[in-house]
């Protein structure tokens, strides 16, 4: 009787205790939920759940089923490997899903089939190489996949003997598509050929298959691909589009008529644009925008039941919506609107509902489902995040806009420290986005940026969307075009300077930090000006000549400088002006650069670059490589080592305060 009122007295004690602030672990701790898939009678929601395997050293996903009013969740898998890609079976009886089960070095993903049920999941193909991007086919007796080309006899016998030299560039296998029979488990290629199937989209009827075809399945070579369609058995391919600007999402229309995809351009397949909804023919012939003045950048698009119209989910800069579109009005209808991020879209025309996830400060994304018309209001189906508010001190999150240096309006997201009180000035982090065609949105944030665990820490976290940007129409997004830093750094300054006019940010506690396309930034920032403590620079560019080769791609960086830095009469002018490297001698800020091993987009060397003029010139800093590493770091005692080396640079720097480094949990 002791022990249990006792234990009571406990529970009742956790359950009062205030919130606190988050720490690094606790932000790497928060689950991720992704890719949610309706059944086709709208009752069930299957969703990919990710959590963190400390032992494991990385994520690891499973498979989750939930009732659509927000019952009944229950876990589907538990491989020690994890799963992903849940797909229903057009009956909705069984679940398709992509799953590595086996220790043995020649295990590789395959599909796998489980019961609405559950039970045990049984293997469907026993493929060669690991499958991709999996659909069922309408009658449900077979199942699309693409996979990579095997290597050959030759090949893996002179990798076993170590004579295993290789062409650069050209060490690959192409990638194809195949199906594979779910009574008879018969697997049957469907395309063949020296190119690669990049994506696919099976037509509603299971006769037609749109695809995207490229020359190799090197990214580089994507501006070299083109849209297809061809029949599902893989004959009477007929190219639909000829440019030099990748494309994605191509879809058959349900009449067959039409195929409707996205690209990067404008009209005239020009590269480097927001990108756009374009319409052609199945037959072949000119494509044209749906919407050329659509100020927004779509993300995704889907055919609605009668083909009448186009649903799709458009970037508007710090937020992410849900429009439709009529194909012969091509007037544009927002049906969702909020504070949020939308992702992991999904439009059923089966079950006549959408599904997708929405982040925002106190949720990195919960499952939400509503009509395909709209008319039904959305409503939250999982509670995987409710634990945040009640266990944890947020920041508050707004958007705030400023005026750049030529007058323009530019906004981005401002993070209030915990605690805030109005009057009182705070550290400022400034976090500059990657890509740099992307934008900061409404959400939670993630691992890499611990937003939460800053603002506990008595820092205001400013997120700039500067020119460059997408989700702002053509002009902005362009202005980069022809020599990449000319108002893109000043919009990042000019926010800064609003912040502190603000009254909420401290000019003498100001750090500077990004990865990727924020790197490139925080690379050049801290050659533009000394106003903050402390920066760090993650996987940036140093030198625009020597990265055009580094790296494996070219395809966006050519139109930023007006050509290539190998051809007649090359633009070396535009190339060396904007490389963060010409004016490192003007560096004075404390700067540590961080780099993955293995990141063939910012390569190591342009890190090596930065550090050692800084070194050189006598500046604080230091240069982390983390082994096995690609462009975005994954394994969990890398990132939180990133984290540390960051928050313990910046409370040295700007805050001259100790820092205890976290540890991992054991």
């Amino acid at each position: 009787m002791f022990l249990r009122l006792a234990l009571a007295l406990s529970i009742s004690t956790l359950a009062s205790a205030d919130p606190r602030p988050m720490t690094l672990i606790d932000v790497m701790n928060v689950p991720t939920v992704s890719d949610p898939q309706i059944s086709p009678d709208g009752r069930q929601i299957l969703y990919v759940k990710s959590d963190p395997d400390w032992k494991a050293d990385r994520r690891i996903m499973h498979i989750w089923k939930i009732n659509a009013d927000g019952s009944g969740a229950m876990q589907m898998t538990s491989g020690a490997d994890g799963e992903n890609s849940p797909r229903w079976s057009p009956d909705g009886k069984t679940i398709a899903f992509i799953a590595k089960r086996g220790t043995e070095p020649e295990a590789v993903a395959q599909i796998f089939v489980i019961s609405i049920a559950g039970g045990e999941a049984k293997a469907l193909t026993t493929h060669a190489t690991a499958v991709m991007n999996i659909t069922w086919s309408p009658d449900g007796s077979e199942i699309f996949f693409r996979a990579a080309d095997p290597k050959s006899d030759e090949q893996k016998s002179r990798e076993k003997a170590k004579d295993d030299v290789f062409m650069f560039d050209e060490n690959y296998q192409q990638q194809h598509l195949w199906n594979v029979g779910v009574a008879s488990k018969a697997e049957h290629r469907v395309t063949q050929g020296n190119y690669t199937v990049l994506s696919y989209e099976l037509s509603r009827d299971g006769k037609k298959i749109a695809m995207h075809r490229s020359p190799t399945p090197q990214f580089e070579d994507n501006e070299f691909g083109e849209v297809w369609v061809m029949d599902a058995t893989g004959a009477n391919a007929k190219q639909i589009t000829r440019n030099r600007v990748p494309e994605s999402n191509a879809s058959i229309s349900p009449d067959g008529s039409k195929v409707m995809f996205l690209s990067q351009a404008n009209e005239k397949f020009d590269t480097y644009y927001n990108a756009k909804i374009f319409v052609a023919s199945t037959n072949g012939g000119d494509s044209h925008v749906l919407m050329p003045e659509l100020p927004y950048e779509v993300d995704r698009a889907a055919w609605s039941k009668d083909g009448k119209s186009i649903y799709f989910l458009a970037n508007m800069g710090v937020h992410s919506e849900l429009f439709k579109v009529g194909v012969e009005s091509r007037k544009p209808e927002q049906i969702t609107s909020g504070k949020h991020a939308l992702a992991g879209w999904t439009l059923s025309t089966a079950a006549n509902v959408q599904v997708y996830t929405s982040s925002e400060m106190t949720s990195p994304g919960e499952v939400w489902i509503m009509g395909a018309d709209g008319g039904s209001a959305p409503h939250k189906v999982t509670s995987v995040f409710d634990y945040l508010t009640r266990d944890f001190k947020l920041p508050r999150q707004e958007k705030v806009e400023w005026k750049g240096a030529d007058g323009v309006t530019v906004e981005g997201l401002l993070y209030y420290p915990i605690d805030y009180k109005e009057g009182q000035k705070y550290a400022l982090a400034v976090q500059t986005h990657g890509g740099p065609q992307a934008s900061d949105k409404f959400g939670f944030g993630g691992m890499q940026n611990y937003v939460p665990v800053l603002a506990a820490k008595g820092y205001a976290v400013l997120q700039p969307n500067y020119r460059g940007s997408t989700g702002y129409g053509d002009e902005f997004l362009r202005d980069m075009v022809g020599h990449y830093f000319k108002n893109a750094h000043l919009d990042v300054l000019a926010g800064v300077d609003y912040v502190i006019k603000m009254g909420v940010a401290d000019p003498d506690h100001m750090v500077k930090m990004g990865w990727s396309g924020g790197g490139h930034m925080t690379n050049k920032i801290i050659t533009t000006t000394d106003r903050f403590k402390a920066a760090a620079a993650g996987a940036g560019a140093a030198d625009w000549i020597s990265m055009y080769a580094q790296s494996d791609v070219r395809t966006y960086r050519t139109p930023w400088f007006g050509g290539t830095p190998w051809q007649k009469d090359a633009p070396i002018a535009a190339y060396w002006d904007n490389s963060p490297l010409k004016d490192v001698w003007k560096v004075k800020t404390p700067t540590i650069f961080l780099v993955g091993q293995n990141d063939v987009r910012v390569p190591e060397p342009q890190s090596v670059e930065m550090y050692r003029a800084l070194k050189s010139n006598g500046v604080p800093t230091h240069l982390y490589v983390a082994p096995r590493e690609p462009h975005g770091w994954a394994e969990l005692r890398h990132v939180l080592f990133k984290m540390n080396a960051e928050l313990a640079w910046f409370e040295k720097y700007a805050m001259n305060r100790e820092y205890t480094w976290e540890k991992s949990p054991q």
